[in-house]
């Protein structure tokens, strides 16, 4: 039986480095709905026990948080009996992944009478088709994030920051498809980090 269960907001912190690496203040923030200053309290209090470093302006584990980590996330998990639900998530997030990576190559590249070309976004109708498919993507995605999210509530952020990524990216912020760190792609990419951490896959 599963029990849902909040994530502390220290361990959310450590576990959004262990899913971004290195990175500072305001994307660990962004990555956690929290505000900036909440953030960098937490990593500090982190630091002092041996868990984060901070290196040229940048917040990262070192092995101690990766292993707090690795041991708080695993306790999560078996304490909200949620093992079977977020393996059969994962199953499922990987059969959409590789069309994730299809969606990319497509936006970032055309092919031009047979050549693949640089797509330089001076097509909209181009561009408008690809998203269409993004948007269709995350449609298909959002029961596997609800599904994971029910049991593991700290989850439900994913969604949240894909649709705004990708809604911002149809209202013309393009580098929010695939070239920002609050991209679609960039999101993505850590809740695939996220769901092996919690499993224990190794990449």
């Amino acid at each position: 039986m599963t029990r849902p269960i909040e994530t502390g907001i220290d361990l959310l912190i450590l576990h959004t480095l262990r899913c971004c690496g290195y990175c500072g203040v305001a994307r660990v923030a962004a990555a956690t709905r929290l505000d900036e200053p909440t953030v960098e309290s937490e990593l500090i209090d982190l630091a002092v026990a041996g868990h984060v470093t901070r290196l040229s302006g940048a917040w990262g584990l070192t092995e101690s948080g990766r292993a707090e980590d690795a041991r708080r996330i695993t306790d999560e998990l078996e304490t909200a009996g949620a093992r079977p639900a977020v393996t059969a998530a994962y199953e499922r997030f990987l059969e959409l992944n590789p069309e994730l990576l299809d969606l990319c190559t497509a936006w970032q590249l055309r092919t031009v009478d047979g050549v693949p070309t640089v797509n330089k976004h001076d097509d909209p109708s181009y561009d408008a088709r690809v998203l269409d498919l993004f948007a269709d993507l995350d449609r298909r995605l959002a029961p596997v994030c609800g599904e994971l999210s029910a049991v593991l509530p700290r989850f439900a952020r994913y969604p949240a920051r894909l649709t705004e990524a990708l809604d911002r990216a149809t209202t013309g912020a393009r580098e929010l498809v695939t070239d920002d760190t609050a991209s679609y792609h960039t999101v993505w990419a850590e809740l695939h980090e996220d769901l092996l951490a919690t499993l224990g896959i190794p990449r």
